[in-house]
């Protein structure tokens, strides 16, 4: 019997993890992690079971956001409180400051490129607006754009060649040529939504982006070209972000903020990020 695809269920325990939970992340051993289990200032993992449970607690009233591996297997973090990316050592549980930049408004979600290039969003929620921040294998950082709307979803293409930047309030998807060493040109508008908001995305292998619509209760299955091919409907209205997993890449795991839990349906692709760990591990 052939399998649903995107037909969304819970997968765990509403009310688990606090209206704060964001930043979906899977681990090479299909492990997912989000931020505030339980409490604020966690990292909750998710065995591939469901099994939930506290991974990290974050010091100095840090909270977490956006979450990604490099290809070491090591957690990064955007920690929005003291604007900081913060590193956990996965063996040791151990967590470092990987870079720091007051400047910031609060690094909000991050995206990875398989150089282990990071970039973040940095939304400036009162005033509407935003910026987008590179940082370095070596924990640099440098501000690629200003004067933008309020930047929340982010994330690299495939090939490696566009980063995707969304705008909240102003409902927008940006799309960048993307360098090697991290540099962006050629601003371009890939899709405007007329309503509701956008907070995370994430691309499969073959570089649609997926959306979270946050308060439409959806994800947005969106083309290399602009085009909405499908939309997932959820069981909660505010979902967060999105990650790819499972034993081969295709279960697509939505953290939700108004149930407190996280959600899942199976797709036709795997997730770009899942892709890179079987790479990884092959060599």
């Amino acid at each position: 019997m052939s399998e649903q695809l995107f037909i969304s269920h819970t997968f765990t325990e509403p009310g688990g993890f606090t209206s704060g939970i964001e930043g979906p992340a899977c681990d090479a051993k299909g492990n997912l992690y989000a931020v505030n289990y339980a409490r604020q200032h966690t990292i909750g993992k998710v065995t591939p079971e469901g099994e939930c449970s506290v991974f990290v607690e974050l010091p100095n009233g840090s909270i977490g956001n956006g979450i990604r591996f490099n290809q070491a297997g090591s957690m990064l973090i955007a920690d929005y409180t003291n604007h900081n990316i913060l590193k956990v050592d996965m063996v040791t549980r151990a967590i470092s400051v990987h870079a720091h930049e007051p400047s910031m408004n609060q690094p909000n979600d991050i995206a990875i490129g398989t150089n282990d290039i990071l970039y973040a969003s940095d939304p400036n929620w009162p005033n509407s607006t935003g910026q987008i921040w590179r940082i370095g294998t070596d924990g640099q950082v440098t501000l690629l754009e200003t004067d933008m709307g309020t930047t929340n979803g982010i994330e690299v293409s495939p090939d490696g060649r566009t980063l995707y930047v969304n705008e909240s309030v102003q409902r927008n998807i940006w799309a960048y040529d993307l360098s090697a060493a991290g540099e962006v040109s050629n601003k371009r508008l890939l899709i405007q939504f007329p309503d509701f908001g956008m907070d995370g995305m994430r691309c499969d292998i073959e570089g649609n982006l997926y959306v979270t619509r946050h308060g439409k209760g959806t994800i947005a299955k969106v083309s290399p070209r602009g085009e909405v091919l499908l939309e997932v409907a959820l069981e909660g209205t505010q979902c967060t972000n999105l990650a790819f997993g499972g034993p081969d890449g295709r279960t697509c795991y939505v953290t939700v903020a108004d149930r407190g839990n996280v959600e899942y349906f199976r797709t036709d692709l795997p997730g770009r990020s899942w892709e890179i760990f079987q790479t990884n591990k092959a060599e």
